[in-house]
């Protein structure tokens, strides 16, 4: 199953649950995001052919995060652009996340492995503006 994320009509998340599958491949970022999010499967013996990626100017002006969920459970609590909690939503073992806009947080529910894959280089304290999370009693958790 996919699930995009939406507040007010703007794509904030894409979730790629791990019972999700298909033949061929399908990408489920549209082609002007600067973080691609896409799924293949293929079968046995098929060739995809050796290549190189050409280097190709590109300006990235806002950092989009992937998130693999290895092992554990994990809620995530998504908010605007302006810090305001909107919804939550729970990520298990083999789920993936792409986190495209607004703001997020998390609480680990279960020990979890996460691996996260971002643009770089890292900006440091210039990356990334942390404020207050939501309280438990807010929580809106869509699973």
């Amino acid at each position: 199953m996919i699930e995009n994320v939406l507040y007010e009509g703007q794509t904030q998340a894409i979730i790629l649950r791990s019972g999700f599958e298909k033949d061929g491949i399908e990408f489920f970022t549209p082609s002007d995001f600067s973080q691609q999010l896409g799924y293949m499967k293929r079968s046995s013996g098929y060739i995809i052919p050796p290549h190189v990626h050409n280097p190709v100017k590109r300006e990235v002006s806002f950092t989009k995060e992937v998130l693999f969920i290895k092992s554990g459970k994990v809620r995530v609590d998504f908010y605007d652009d302006e810090q305001n909690y909107f919804t939550s939503r729970i990520l298990r073992k083999g789920d993936v996340a792409l986190l495209a806009f607004g703001g997020h947080g998390f609480e680990i529910l279960e020990t979890a492995e996460i691996i996260e894959v971002k643009q770089g280089p890292y900006a440091g304290d210039e990356d990334k503006t942390r404020f207050e999370p939501v309280s438990n009693l807010e929580i809106k958790l869509k699973d």
